[in-house]
């Protein structure tokens, strides 16, 4: 839990300016954007629920993330013992997403929701709100905001938005950053700088782990667009001798393909380090000739070369080829393919020596040099579709096995479909 001492300016309004003492009291929604690590969530958490509680009575209120595990773990789990310390006591449903909050006679009901696609919108039609946070707000689709937004019909009721920096083509940027005055809405830039519970010693680990665009945006705060090389600040300078085996555990990332090439990777752990200790990489273009899965599953075997494999990292898409590993014997787990939430965690294990490529990984170190941001897609950042087969390989591991590691970098909504 968040250690509270104080908070800076920017945190305060963000909790306090619906109070009738506040300049901003007569506006109708808030929007904190910025860094990462920069207080907005917290503060825009407390903000919310201190809000509902001393304006209403007998009411429901929406409590809106990308999914409600994440709003769950990176605001619930953070604001609840702090209120609980405030004197306001909770009782939650699990079952039905709703926490009841009391506090000096009054009782609210808060529902979670999650709007991680467009399908989510069907899920928050039908309520009548008295306001609604979106945390988050940039990874949601239009579709969700839209119908989280026509909830709040009743007298007094306020919108709160929160979100990390996209492109600046996003709709939410163009729609409600850009037309802040015309919605009456308070806009607040947030910095690193915005919260006192951040060592200095913390932000100057965030400014090594980004790079490029993501620096502009998740250190800044900076709403840009990204181009070039997707990982650009790697070179294969940076690429590393196969270790001394054997390792402590291994798992296998397969980007599966049968006109596209096929790519594998075998990882190996040492102490706190992944290296890409050997791979597979087969273009039946190249070699004129497509493999079944039974072949490609006895590439994966000699691969693996008697190894102790804990999981192989499949491309979810690929149905016919996990179905086969299972039979099998092999332990197979669906990779996690969110294209941007990937990119960046990858990125950050890269940049902070946790995952190495080894120098045997010629295919892989051949697609790094080769991995470029695409044309803007409708204001989403999108990877060009080529010379991508080891590194989705490679996200997946990322993704899907070091994924959970460290909540506090921001994800993306781009997912991809082969």
């Amino acid at each position: 839990m968040t250690k509270l001492t104080t908070f800076s300016p920017k945190q305060k309004i963000a909790l306090t300016w619906w109070s009738g003492s506040s300049p901003f009291h007569k506006k109708e929604a808030i929007i904190c954007d910025g860094a990462v690590r920069s207080g907005k969530t917290l503060s825009m958490g407390l903000g919310f629920i201190l809000w509902a509680m001393c304006c209403f009575n007998g009411c429901r209120f929406g409590l809106c993330g990308r999914t409600i595990i994440s709003f769950r773990r990176n605001v619930l789990k953070e604001i609840l013992p702090i209120l609980e310390d405030m004197g306001l006591r909770y009782t939650e449903k699990r079952s039905e997403n709703l926490i009841t909050i009391t506090w000096r006679g009054r009782k609210n009901e808060f529902y979670q929701f999650g709007g991680k696609d467009e399908g989510s919108a069907a899920l928050i039609q039908g309520v009548t709100f008295g306001g609604i946070l979106l945390d988050e707000v940039a990874l949601m689709p239009k579709s969700f905001v839209e119908q989280a937004v026509a909830r709040c019909s009743l007298p007094g009721s306020r919108l709160w938005f929160n979100c990390n920096p996209e492109g600046p083509g996003h709709w939410f940027y163009k729609e409600w950053i850009q037309g802040a005055e015309e919605k009456n809405a308070l806009y607040l830039h947030f910095t690193m700088e915005d919260n006192p519970a951040l060592a200095p010693a913390i932000r100057q680990r965030y400014q090594r782990l980004y790079a490029g665009s993501f620096y502009q945006r998740f250190v800044l705060g900076k709403w840009v667009s990204v181009e070039g090389r997707v990982y650009d600040f790697y070179d294969q300078s940076m690429a590393v001798k196969v270790p001394e085996e054997p390792c402590e555990e291994y798992y296998i990332s397969c980007d599966y393909g049968t006109v596209n090439p096929a790519s594998f990777g075998l990882w190996g752990r040492k102490g706190e380090t992944w290296y890409r200790v050997k791979e597979y990489y087969y273009d039946s273009k190249r070699e004129g000739r497509q493999k079944t899965d039974g072949e490609y599953a006895a590439d994966l075997t000699r691969l693996a070369g008697g190894r102790p494999i804990r999981a192989v990292i499949v491309d979810p898409s690929a149905a016919s080829f996990i179905t086969l590993l299972r039979r099998e014997g092999w332990s197979v787990r669906k990779a996690d393919n969110d294209v941007l939430s990937g990119i960046r965690k990858t990125a950050q294990l890269l940049k902070s020596g946790r995952v190495k490529i080894c120098e045997s990984c010629c295919d892989c170190l051949r697609e790094m040099e080769l991995y470029l941001w695409a044309d803007r897609d409708g204001g989403k950042d999108v990877v060009r579709k080529e010379f991508d087969h080891a590194m989705d390989d490679m996200r997946y591991f990322c993704a899907t096995v070091l994924g959970g590691e460290d909540t506090a970098f921001a994800v993306g909504t781009v997912s991809r479909r082969n």
